[in-house]
């Protein structure tokens, strides 16, 4: 007679089996029974929870990922899933805090681990939407708070023509200087949320998509990490730019560029898009 660990691993790899050949349902039932039977394991939850987001049962994925995180801290799964089901929720900053939490875990698991792209660009779709969602926001509160002080200062332009006697020319034009500088604030005030054109120190020298894990070589040029290896695998052992020799060990993590991307990324969330 199978132990309840072993029958229940037996009942994930049926739920597995089931998973491929996209019978969900059959695939969840398989996942519960192994879970039933042995609770305390992580992955079951996570198995479960990739079944419910094939069939966009979002509150159900966000269930099984809460309960996997308990069981597993470091479940990169789990965290994934969670930030995805709390997105469609628009739950933008808790998604992002989730996906952030997934991208950093799966990195200092391994950092060429598949998922880490997956994860990347969840986040910085979800990051976008999150900058979306606040630019509507803003521009609206910017708007009503530029009506407000434009009826102020109209306001105040009756009364100071009331109280004038002779020529109101200096006054009509001090008011129109007065409307000039209020446009340029608030101009001014909405600049962060108008896409421009990133940095080209920001960008790959390959792709020219902005840097997310920048690496620098010996030549001193920056590349995106999984496009430099690319390049490398298929196309030659050498640097695009200076065709020197360039091996994968010699790529080294750029963090000055980093930050600076980081820090442009969190004026300008236009530019995850």
């Amino acid at each position: 007679m199978l132990s309840a660990e072993a029958a229940a691993e037996t009942r994930r790899q049926d739920g597995n089996a089931y998973f491929r050949r996209e019978k969900f349902a059959a695939a969840i039932d398989a996942y519960t029974e192994a879970f039933t039977l042995c609770p305390d394991v992580a992955v079951y939850w996570t198995n479960r929870a990739l079944c419910h987001r094939k069939r966009n049962e979002w509150t159900r994925v966000e269930e099984d990922c809460r309960r996997a995180i308990e069981l597993d801290h470091g479940s990169v799964k789990a965290y994934y899933l969670l930030g995805l089901s709390l997105l469609e929720k628009q739950e933008f900053s808790g998604g992002v805090k989730e996906l952030e939490k997934a991208l950093d875990l799966g990195r200092g698991a391994n950092p060429e681990l598949y998922m880490v792209d997956k994860i990347w660009e969840a986040l910085a779709k979800a990051k976008h939407m999150k900058w979306e969602h606040e630019s509507v926001e803003r521009s609206w509160e910017l708007q009503m708070l530029k009506e407000a002080c434009e009826t102020a200062l109209e306001v105040k332009h009756a009364i100071d023509i009331s109280q004038i006697e002779g020529p109101i020319d200096e006054a009509v034009k001090s008011i129109s200087e007065q409307f000039a500088a209020l446009d340029r604030v608030f101009d001014k005030a909405a600049e962060a949320d108008i896409p421009t054109e990133v940095p080209d120190y920001l960008c790959c020298r390959i792709s020219l998509d902005i840097l997310r894990d920048p690496v620098i070589t010996p030549s001193g040029f920056t590349y995106e990490r999984a496009v430099i290896l690319d390049h490398l695998q298929k196309v030659g052992d050498f640097d695009p730019i200076t065709r020197e020799p360039l091996d994968p060990s010699q790529l080294i993590s750029n963090y000055a560029i980093k930050e600076a991307v980081d820090a442009y990324l969190a004026k300008h969330g236009w530019a995850y898009g």
